[in-house]
């Protein structure tokens, strides 16, 4: 980090806080005529003072030289840099205390991007099930046909009952990655980061760990800071809150992501300036909004508790009196979120019932937005996991996965009371 940026982060000898640096960091007024916000640089090329400032900006930009220090990288083109991304980036990176941030055009960018830097035919590639259907799909399809096979296991188990079984899996191949989603989607079974992260690098050392934060978002975990080497997200959701851009980021060291960084250029998959001055927008209000989900949606959990039609909850708030990955909860999150799913008693029919009832809540899937939206994973975002494989990670056909918005708890639980009734 350069002195100029370690200045803007200090006040005398105290460090400011994420909230407070999300209005201004990494951003000179000066040099764009005053204007408090960034503007928009809606421009595909950038002009070089000098032919000989254009050589240094590609050398830098195409690994031929390593950067001198305190250079910062020359803005070229839209499809390498931009002026409102690099912000974007330098604000994103301070959540999870990261050296470097980079955004992407979306989440699934963000994944497939960070797995193919790493990931050669006859790797394998260790993940936690389940998975967010379209990265499950990526891993189990997509990378398959290049010759990259998933080794998954079981999120809410904890590490000493996979050690053995994952070991035997692995048995001398290349780990290339392990990619870990905690709490799980839809079931909100967690992982032991950590734990996971030893037990993998004692048998390939080289492994990239990567988890997607996109439940929890960097307000109440920081995989960094737990043995993760990158942390991924769905812009989109939380970061974005608004349910109005798609966008992915992964962060950590420079050197993990100097490799996603370079092929990021090349398969293209670098956001536009429209979706990161979205994004700037939104860091702006991330803590507030995401405390009010947490505690809507601890309220929305506790009446969803007692409600008779409601068979099972799967929220991390409620559910760890006897759950065995309690201490990891403890050790690795800071709160259970906003994005609980229950299964209704009966199945399909009687979920359907319940979404098809819905007033206030949105039947639509996504989350992390402002707007409270509930979904059926088994037939929609985990449409493509065989009922086999629904079953055996907990996915069932009377689930529904709602996401907490910043509507009055009271108001949102009197829609999910007049729904359950129709059940």
């Amino acid at each position: 980090m350069s002195k100029d940026r370690e200045r803007e982060r200090m006040i005398g000898d105290r460090r400011l806080r994420p909230e407070s640096l999300m209005m201004s960091y990494g951003y000179d007024p000066k040099l764009s005529e005053g204007a408090l916000k960034s503007p928009i640089f809606q421009t595909s090329t950038f002009v070089f003072e000098s032919a000989e400032a254009g050589k240094a900006f590609f050398e830098v930009a195409y690994g031929l030289r390593q950067p001198d220090l305190d250079e910062e990288p020359g803005l070229i083109y839209s499809r390498l840099n931009n002026p409102d991304l690099e912000i974007l980036e330098e604000r994103l990176a301070l959540w999870d205390g990261a050296e470097e941030g980079a955004v992407f055009v979306s989440g699934m960018a963000a994944i497939a991007t960070s797995l193919l830097a790493y990931a050669r035919p006859g790797d394998v590639i260790v993940h936690s099930g389940p998975l967010y259907g379209g990265t499950d799909h990526l891993l189990r399809v997509v990378l398959s046909d290049f010759g990259i096979r998933p080794i998954g296991f079981p999120a809410g188990v904890p590490v000493a009952e996979l050690a053995s079984e994952l070991r035997e899996k692995i048995a001398g191949e290349r780990v290339a990655a392990v990619i870990i989603e905690t709490p799980a989607n839809p079931t909100n079974a967690l992982v032991d980061i950590q734990g996971i992260a030893e037990l993998v690098k004692a048998e390939s050392p080289d492994a990239m760990v990567m988890v997607d934060n996109t439940f929890l978002g960097p307000l109440w975990q920081q995989p960094l800071q737990h043995g993760a080497d990158l942390v991924i997200y769905s812009a989109t959701k939380f970061i974005g809150g608004h349910s109005d851009v798609i966008a992915g980021a992964a962060l950590g060291s420079r050197e993990a992501l100097a490799p996603i960084r370079g092929l990021r250029t090349f398969l293209g998959t670098l956001a536009g300036p429209w979706s990161g001055w979205l994004l700037l927008r939104s860091l702006e209000t991330l803590s507030l909004r995401m405390q009010a989900q947490a505690r809507g949606a601890q309220e929305v959990a506790a009446f969803l508790v007692e409600h008779p039609q409601v068979r099972a909850i799967h929220y991390l708030g409620t559910t760890l009196e006897d759950d065995p990955m309690a201490d990891v909860y403890y050790r690795q999150c800071r709160s259970a979120g906003s994005v609980i799913s229950f299964d209704i008693h009966g199945g399909e029919k009687e979920a359907f019932r319940f979404l098809n009832a819905l007033q206030l809540v949105k039947l639509a899937v996504s989350l992390g937005g402002t707007e409270s939206l509930a979904e059926h994973p088994a037939s929609m975002t985990h449409a493509d996991v065989s009922r086999e494989q629904q079953r055996s990670l907990g996915i069932g056909a009377s689930m529904v996965r709602l996401s907490v918005g910043i509507e009055h708890p009271a108001d949102l639980i009197a829609d999910l009371e007049q729904a359950l009734e129709q059940v």
